[in-house]
């Protein structure tokens, strides 16, 4: 029996990473102090905390898993302040546009869905593979779970193959030379330090792994 993605699930990942982003609230603007701005673990608490505020009102449910995730990136481009805000928004944006307004998705339709988020922030900050960003976590991700999918996994195992990849692909960026975002007027030396965009976007997606796997709603074996 094959597992899906609910709105609930949705909600219980996001109630995860902002926990997660709270508890390394300081951790996360210590990295970025090193390379940017100082400010990024500031501004996602902040951010997520509004998203749980959303969560908890009127608005949130009930119009299918895309409507939940277009509710929480307009919240994050409206309350995160830096690179962040636009980035995050845009990446829960799109996996919103993709999901569209189904009340569940397969773990084929939510890797499609993380691999639209991921475009998405892609084309917005317009970095690639090795640019020392959120895109060298998140990408990885995506594609691992993808291929997890592809091979038939359990939405378990599918996201938490997906987690590795984005611990992988946050750990890669410390040798990396920053090529974007403010870390890139640093040049060589912004080598020797761990990106902090990949650092949250590894709690994002270790997040989905704790919270969206225990959420997951068995799906009827006769649709």
């Amino acid at each position: 029996m094959s597992e899906t993605v609910t709105e609930e699930g949705v909600a219980a990942w996001l109630r995860a990473f902002a926990v997660a982003v709270a508890q390394n609230r300081e951790y996360l603007t210590e990295l970025d102090a090193a390379i940017g701005d100082a400010d990024h673990g500031f501004n996602m608490d902040r951010g997520m905390q509004a998203v749980v505020g959303r969560l908890d009102g009127p608005s949130a449910g009930g119009g299918g898993v895309g409507a939940l995730l277009k509710l929480v990136g307009m919240t994050l481009v409206s309350t995160v302040g830096g690179a962040a805000g636009p980035l995050y928004g845009t990446f829960f944006l799109q996996m919103g546009k993709d999901a569209g307004g189904e009340p569940e998705l397969g773990v084929a339709q939510w890797a499609a869905a993380l691999e639209s988020g991921v475009r998405g922030v892609q084309m917005r900050g317009k970095a690639e593979l090795e640019d020392k960003t959120m895109v060298d976590t998140l990408a990885p991700a995506a594609q691992a779970l993808s291929a997890a999918a592809a091979s038939g996994l359990s939405l378990v195992d599918a996201l938490q193959r997906a987690a590795e990849a984005a611990e992988q692909g946050m750990k890669a960026t410390i040798p990396l030379v920053a090529r974007k975002g403010r870390a890139s007027y640093l040049g060589e030396r912004s080598v020797g330090h761990q990106d902090p965009g990949a650092t949250s976007s590894w709690l994002l997606m270790q997040a989905a792994a704790d919270a969206l796997a225990s959420a997951a709603s068995p799906s009827d074996p006769g649709a």
